[in-house]
């Protein structure tokens, strides 16, 4: 059994998915403490539980110690497995956090999984669902993983019980070398609201226009309202997307109560155009999410315009389980990122 500080790097919720992620995939037992310890409420929050608990039940986990606001835990991991599994985070929990966790489980079980979630599908501080399946999701389909999303129902915080199935078909994964996005092929979005006036998804789509600037020309945005069942309260979310030659770049936004439509689809519109002016290949959440791949695919490199804390923090907790090393270089404005085998000349 390894000890996992919760509280090292960025500190967050983020650390405990991963490494109970990283546990259950490589057989190891952990024992977290000074979970989140930095917060301003310490512990397992519900959406943490639900999360390592859905791990625990993909690999047949003994733990001990999982409860609400626990400040440690342990966490005895068996072998993955496939099948049929149903959660519901009983919050506004995010469900795109918890499949996060979830995945590098079952793209490493011996059997396909059909996965449903229950929870906040659109909420602050998480992937929205259209990032999830149009970002995140295509570039784990270039390394060869056999994924499929999708949202049955949205929620968002307070009330939560949106709903999103994940199929996969365990296979293994192909690391990449992506210093490029290669040439613009088209941008697209999704801009939504729930239960709410149809001119405010409008007036999000029209910021991120305006914002995208030159890279408006060959962009189409949806704007939609979800009513009925589709939807349970009220929310939204933008999300866009650029799909390169080699790459998809994305950004996205849930709306806020407070918070203007215009600044949420002019935020998106920025930050899509800000990293096409780059020339960089992966999005800088994106850069963070496709640690955890890479190493598991034995190696690889990318170029993002900002390596964040929640990316270093992963980069030191994968260390620990895997193989690998790190680094971050200079590519001009650019950082690159590299992943090696421990044994292979890591630079």
């Amino acid at each position: 059994m390894i000890e996992i500080d919760g509280a090292y790097g960025e500190g967050g919720g983020q650390l405990v998915r991963t490494a109970a992620a990283l546990a259950a995939v490589t057989g190891t037992a952990i024992r977290i403490v000074n979970v989140r310890a930095g917060r301003a409420r310490p512990g397992l929050a519900p959406q943490h539980l639900a999360a390592v608990r859905v791990v625990a039940e993909l690999c047949g986990a003994r733990t001990e110690g999982l409860e609400p606001r626990a400040a440690s835990f342990t966490f005895s991991p068996g072998a993955p497995r496939g099948g049929t599994f149903r959660y519901d985070v009983r919050t506004a929990g995010s469900v795109t956090l918890v499949l996060q966790a979830a995945l590098p489980v079952l793209l490493a079980a011996p059997a396909a999984s059909r996965v449903t979630v229950v929870g906040g599908t659109d909420v602050p501080q998480a992937p929205p669902a259209d990032y999830f399946t149009q970002v995140l999701l295509r570039h784990l389909a270039r390394m060869g993983a056999r994924v499929a999303a999708r949202v049955v129902r949205r929620g968002y915080f307070p009330r939560g019980g949106g709903e999103i199935v994940l199929d996969t078909v365990p296979g293994p994964l192909r690391a990449f070398e992506l210093d490029a996005p290669g040439r613009l092929v088209a941008v697209e979005g999704a801009a939504h609201v729930a239960h709410l006036p149809h001119h405010i998804a409008e007036r999000m789509r029209a910021a991120a226009l305006h914002a995208l600037g030159s890279a408006a020309a060959s962009a189409w945005i949806d704007a939609s309202v979800v009513e009925g069942e589709g939807a349970i309260g009220q929310g939204g979310a933008i999300v866009a997307w650029a799909r390169t030659e080699a790459s998809v770049l994305g950004a996205g936004r849930v709306a806020e109560r407070g918070v203007r439509a215009e600044a949420l689809g002019e935020a998106v519109g920025q930050a899509l155009a800000a990293d096409l002016a780059s020339g960089a290949a992966l999005d800088a959440h994106a850069a963070d999410q496709m640690l955890v791949y890479l190493a598991l695919a034995g190696g690889g490199s990318f170029t993002t315009r900002e390596v964040s804390a929640h990316a270093l923090t992963a980069m030191w907790l994968i260390e620990q389980f895997r193989p690998v090393r790190f680094a971050c270089e200079p590519a001009g404005a650019l950082t690159r990122v590299r992943v090696r085998s421990a044994g292979a000349g890591t630079p």
